[in-house]
């Protein structure tokens, strides 16, 4: 469920807080400065940042008497702190804040595909400078599936190389030798891609950087033909089309993590704790793998050719692992009946 943003920015009593903290030593450092100009700094809207002067005027020492609470000087749309009460300075990161701050930033310095990698590095140097007593020892990120492949990758990207890969397909379940000419790093859901033009397929493909076996910098020039395009990966790396094949699963309570993993355009609750489940594959080949990885309790309603896909090689695993009975009919084994309708 996707909560509506508050309007003006954060309504938390925290976040408020924190704002206000922070107000006065901007405002000291601004004298005279536009209340619009002001709250484009600050990310907030003229209102909000109008109800946090406001509240700014009955805040001060204990006493709170005049001469005790802060003071400011209106000329229009114009304001300058007159009194700050001692709220002077900004607030000092704790060492929680320092560290998750260095993390952050090293974690963007390490995703591919950043843009401004220096200005990332810089900001990085100026905070572990400030807070390198509250952060301690050095910090060392690494990004889920950060291999060589992804450095050598990175690399022929800045450098403007061809690479020679070898690449597991796992929509065909084939490893194959490809040349391509590098476009762009990415990182999407946590994993990192190499975007490229690919000389085998002529086209621009997505290659993920964990299914990169093996990876060769070629001694020659990537070459992009005028007529590659990058993809929009608004919507994530899989995109659903009406020329996919669509399948249609009944699947139990274990399985209904399918429907927050992959795009589903359509699930319906069934019987008891039962729900019917249609989404696009890539082929068939894909979908009866994944399929026959989900257990007992899944059955695929249609397509038939794809009942009759994962029907055989159920049957085939049965009689690999020695489970024929009688006259070579195979045994009742609950894995083939409920897998298949």
């Amino acid at each position: 469920m996707t909560r509506p943003a508050a309007r003006g920015g954060s309504r938390t009593s925290a976040d408020r807080l924190a704002r206000l903290l922070n107000l006065v030593p901007y405002l000291l450092a601004r004298p005279g400065i536009e209340i619009a100009e002001a709250a484009g700094d600050l990310g907030v809207t003229e209102r909000q940042l109008r109800e946090d002067l406001e509240l700014l005027w009955v805040c001060g020492l204990p006493g709170y008497g005049p001469g005790d609470l802060i003071d400011m000087a209106f000329d229009g749309d114009r304001v300058t702190i007159t009194y700050d009460a001692g709220i002077d300075r900004p607030l000092r990161l704790t060492p929680d804040e320092a560290l998750a701050l260095v993390v952050a930033l090293r974690m963007l310095a390490e995703t591919p595909g950043v843009a401004n990698r220096e200005a990332v590095e810089r900001a990085l140097a100026k905070i572990e400078n400030a807070a390198g007593d509250l952060v301690g020892a050095p910090v060392a990120v690494r990004l889920p599936g950060d291999t060589r492949q992804v450095e050598a990758l990175r690399s022929a990207v800045e450098g403007g190389r061809a690479l020679r890969i070898t690449y597991y397909t796992a929509a065909r379940d084939e490893t194959s030798e490809r040349t391509i000419d590098p476009l762009r790093m990415l990182m999407v859901g946590g994993r990192a891609y190499v975007e490229a033009w690919c000389r085998r397929a002529e086209a621009v493909r997505l290659f993920r950087a964990d299914r990169i076996d093996a990876v060769a910098e070629l001694d020659e020039p990537a070459v992009v033909p005028p007529q590659a395009r990058p993809h929009d990966l608004t919507d994530g790396v899989f995109r659903p089309s009406p020329d996919l094949p669509l399948i249609t699963l009944r699947i139990g309570r274990g399985e209904r993590w399918i429907t927050e993993y992959y795009p589903c355009e359509r699930v319906e609750a069934g019987d008891g704790d039962q729900w019917l489940v249609s989404l696009r594959v890539t082929d068939l080949g894909w979908a009866r793998r994944f399929v026959l990885g989900l257990g007992p309790d899944v059955t695929v309603v249609a397509p038939a050719e794809l009942a009759d896909q994962v029907r055989a090689q159920a049957l085939a695993a049965l009689e690999a692992y020695g489970t024929l009975v009688g006259d070579g009919a195979p045994s009742a084994d609950p894995a083939v009946g409920a897998v298949t309708q």
